[in-house]
C-alpha cells in the first residue's frame, strides 16, 4: 500500500510538473502566433525567431531539470505523508494480533490531519485496553462473588445427602438464604450490564414516591434496628414522576450498603424536590469514606480497605445498582461527608 500510493504520488507531482511545462511551451507559441497576425515580422526578424538547436537543448535540459526537482518533491512529500499512514497500518495489524499495548507515532506534527489520525488510533487502542482490563476484573469478581455461596451450596447439599446434616428448617433456611443472595447477585448484575449498554428500561410514571419509599423503608427497619440503627424519615408527600420500583430499588441498596459498613446509630432518609429537582438522601453517623475511595464507591466491585472492607460482606454491586438507576433517570448520584462525620448519599434527578 505505501509503495503504491508512494508511486501514485510522484507520477502525480512529474504530471503537473509536465503540464506546466507545456502550458508555459503552448502558452509561448499562442502569444508569438497573435503578435505575427497583427505585427507581422520582415523577412530578416522571421529569421531570428525560428528557435535554432541551442533553444531546443534549452528547453529539454530546463524539462528534465524540473521534473528532477519535482521527483525529489513528491519523494519528501510522499515520506512525510506515509510515515503516519504506515504506522497506523502496521500498529493496526498488531492490535488485530492481539498486542493492546501498539502505538502509531504522528512523526512531522505539521500534517494536521495525518497527525490527528494518528491520535485518534492511539486513543482507541488506549480505550480497547481499558475496556479488556475491565472484562478481566469483571470476569475475576464474578467469579469470586458466585464462589462462596454456591461453595456453601455444594458443601450443605452435600452434607444432606451424606446424612451430616439432619434436614431439619434451619438447614432448609440456610441453603434458601444463600439462594437468594445469589438471585440478588444475578439481578444487580442484570441492572449494571443493561445500565452500561443503554438499556435499562424505565417504566416512568407519576408516584405517590413518599409512601412506597416509607413502606420499603418499614420492612428494612427490623434488619437495620438488628443492627443498632434508628429509621428516621423525612419524605415529602408529592406526586413524583420515576419508576418507583427502581426507586425503591435504589433506596434498599442504600439502606443496605449502610447496615452492613456504617457505624450503629441513627440513619436518616429525606426525600424533597427543590429547583425543579427530585432529590432522595440516606445518611448515616459514620465512620465516612475516604475522599480518594469516594470518586470510585459507585463502580461496580469497588471496597475501600478500612471502614468499609470486604469482611462486612455485600457483593459490591449495591451503589453500582444506584448509579444506575440514578443515570437512567437522567440524574446523579453523589457521595460527600457530612458535620457529624458521617456520610451523606445522594441520588437525584430532574423534576
Amino acid at each position: 500500500m505505501a509503495k503504491g500510493l508512494s508511486r501514485q504520488i510522484i507520477l502525480s507531482m512529474s504530471a503537473v510538473v509536465l503540464c506546466v511545462i507545456a502550458l508555459a511551451v503552448v502558452g509561448s507559441y499562442v502569444f508569438y502566433a497573435l503578435i505575427w497576425v497583427f505585427w507581422p515580422p520582415s523577412d530578416v526578424e522571421m529569421d531570428e525567431w525560428l528557435p535554432t538547436g541551442v533553444e531546443w537543448a534549452w528547453m529539454g535540459l530546463t524539462t528534465c531539470v524540473s521534473l528532477a526537482v519535482g521527483a525529489v518533491v513528491a519523494i519528501k512529500l510522499s515520506r512525510r505523508i506515509l510515515m503516519p499512514l504506515n504506522s497506523v497500518a502496521e500498529n493496526l495489524r498488531k492490535l488485530a494480533n492481539g498486542d493492546l499495548d501498539a502505538r502509531a507515532v504522528a512523526g512531522d506534527q505539521s500534517l494536521g490531519e495525518a497527525a490527528l489520525l494518528v491520535d485518534d488510533f492511539n486513543s482507541m487502542a488506549k480505550r480497547l485496553k481499558r475496556m479488556a482490563e475491565e472484562q478481566a476484573f469483571w470476569n475475576a469478581a464474578i467469579a469470586h462473588e458466585l464462589r462462596t455461596p454456591l461453595t456453601i451450596l455444594r458443601g450443605r447439599l452435600q452434607g444432606l445427602a451424606e446424612g451430616v446434616f439432619e434436614p431439619d428448617t434451619m438447614q432448609f433456611y440456610g441453603l434458601l438464604s444463600q439462594v437468594e443472595g445469589l438471585t440478588r447477585l444475578i439481578e444487580d448484575l442484570r441492572v449494571v450490564g443493561l445500565a452500561d449498554s443503554g438499556y435499562l428500561e424505565l417504566n416512568l410514571q407519576e408516584a405517590d414516591l413518599a409512601t412506597e419509599l416509607e413502606a420499603n423503608a418499614k420492612l428494612f427497619e427490623p434488619s437495620l434496628q438488628t443492627a443498632g440503627f434508628a429509621l428516621q424519615l423525612d419524605l415529602q408527600v408529592r406526586p413524583v414522576r420515576c419508576d418507583p420500583a427502581r426507586i425503591r430499588q435504589a433506596l434498599l441498596a442504600l439502606l443496605d450498603n449502610i447496615r452492613r459498613h456504617a457505624t450503629p446509630g441513627n440513619v436518616l432518609v429525606h426525600l424533597s424536590c427543590w429547583d425543579n429537582v427530585n432529590y432522595l438522601r440516606v445518611k448515616d453517623e459514620g465512620p465516612g469514606i475516604d475522599e480518594a475511595f469516594a470518586k470510585h464507591i459507585f463502580e461496580a466491585f469497588q471496597r475501600g480497605e478500612n471502614s468499609r472492607s470486604r469482611a462486612q460482606g455485600g457483593s459490591g454491586l449495591g451503589l453500582a445498582v444506584v448509579r444506575a438507576i440514578a443515570l437512567a433517570h437522567g440524574g446523579a448520584v453523589t457521595c460527600r461527608h457530612v458535620e457529624n462525620g458521617g456520610t451523606l448519599f445522594e441520588l437525584s434527578w430532574p423534576a
